[in-house]
């Protein structure tokens, strides 16, 4: 009984750690997408990322790089960008720059993982939107992406108009901050269910599953196993977006279990395929399902599945024929302190100061707004009533078990 406990209250600190390091890029992400929402306008929004032009993928990724977030985060933007006008691979072109061009991912990368996988997830980054953007233009699903659209067209109606006004004139307006501040709100009503049971998950896979099993996953690994064959590669950089979802909570989290599996044997190509999975996994699917409908949301996991299988392996075998891939002996993970004094807990302190405004502006301040906060509609009310009281369990089992962590053991 100790034993569960004391791994109760791990796994429960552990949640609180993950979320923790990620809290300021969360805040970033929402905030960004609310000023996009409120400050820039269809027409304007098309004028720079309309058509499926170099210049729209370009400045896309410039976009993305530029307001890099976690993934739900992105999510949320590549939404806002895409309702207001942008185009469909431009879209895409942000949602893989603002997950993968990260600057403070590569630092985490090159303390646990060292500089062969920071090379490997610019570049890597850089490659995902290529290959995206090649397999849409050779699918073209045009209709797909029209009906799309025009789901996010509906809600755009209820809304209201986007009424084409000059933005320096809205950024020094009290009224269209309230809207920002309103907006930020309905972004994380939207996704604040699948964040919780994400992050419950990961805690509890890292506290109660042995390392054994992600090595089971992988076939010939283990120490000593370098070689692989290109089928063993391939089985790797499969079965490492399976081992994300099992353990889900976005690029930054993930990064020590990245390095777990790679200092247990798994291949450079898996480890690189497993850190390019935050997007392929289930939240984010419903996520898109909720934007776009299932048939786009499914249509864009094949489209990024297909794009980190590739990026992998060409990654892998690049680096092979260099001679450059890194030595799994390398890697040595330490046990994390996740609350310490660092970058993270200033960042977190000035970002959370920003929400707290935000808040208060929207909701203690007496201004007058008109400002719809109606969320789109989920496409399930089953799996929206199991997700409301899988987060609300996951809240309990989070709270409880830091109890059991501090006050108990």
């Amino acid at each position: 009984m100790e034993g569960f406990l004391e791994q109760w209250g791990q796994a429960a600190y552990t949640t609180a750690g993950f979320f923790w390091m990620a809290l300021w890029a969360f805040v970033l992400g929402y905030v960004v997408s609310s000023m996009i929402q409120v400050f820039v306008t269809q027409k304007r929004m098309r004028k720079y990322m309309d058509g499926d032009t170099k210049k729209g993928v370009l400045l896309g990724t410039f976009f993305g790089f530029i307001s890099s977030s976690c993934s739900f985060a992105a999510l949320a933007s590549t939404k806002s960008l895409f309702k207001k006008g942008a185009s469909f691979v431009a879209s895409i072109a942000f949602l893989l720059a603002s997950t993968n061009l990260v600057i403070e991912l590569g630092i985490v990368i090159s303390i646990f993982l060292g500089w062969q996988f920071v090379v490997g997830e610019y570049v890597g980054g850089i490659l995902l939107i290529l290959i995206s953007w090649l397999l849409i233009k050779i699918l073209n699903p045009r209709k797909m992406i029209q009906a799309a659209r025009e789901t996010l067209n509906d809600e755009e109606k209820q809304e209201g108009s986007d009424k084409e006004e000059n933005w320096q004139e809205k950024i020094s307006s009290e009224e269209h901050w309230v809207k920002v501040a309103r907006q930020y709100k309905m972004e994380w009503q939207m996704v604040w269910k699948d964040v919780v049971v994400g992050f419950v998950i990961a805690g509890i896979i890292s506290s109660f599953v042995p390392d054994a099993f992600f090595e089971t996953l992988f076939i010939n690994t283990g120490e000593g196993s370098e070689d692989f064959s290109f089928a063993e590669t391939l089985q790797h950089v499969v079965i490492g977006p399976v081992a994300a979802f099992l353990t889900f909570i976005g690029s930054m989290g993930n990064i020590p279990l990245a390095a777990l599996l790679f200092g247990k044997g798994v291949s450079f190509a898996g480890v690189m395929a497993f850190i390019f999975s935050d997007l392929v996994v289930f939240p984010v699917l419903r996520i898109n399902a909720r934007y776009y409908g299932w048939k786009m949301s499914l249509f864009i996991l094949f489209l990024l599945f297909s794009a980190l299988i590739v990026a992998s392996l060409s990654l892998h075998y690049s680096l092979n024929w260099l001679e450059m891939l890194p030595d799994p002996g390398q890697v040595n993970i330490s046990e994390r302190s996740f609350f310490k004094i660092d970058y993270t807990f200033y960042l977190n302190l000035v970002f959370l100061a920003i929400s707290g405004y935000l808040i208060y502006l929207g909701f203690w301040k007496k201004t007058e707004v008109k400002h719809s906060m109606a969320a789109m509609a989920p496409k399930s009310r089953l799996l929206e009533r199991i997700m409301s009281v899988l987060a609300i369990l996951g809240l309990v089992w989070i709270s409880s078990g830091l109890i059991v962590q501090f006050l108990i053991l």
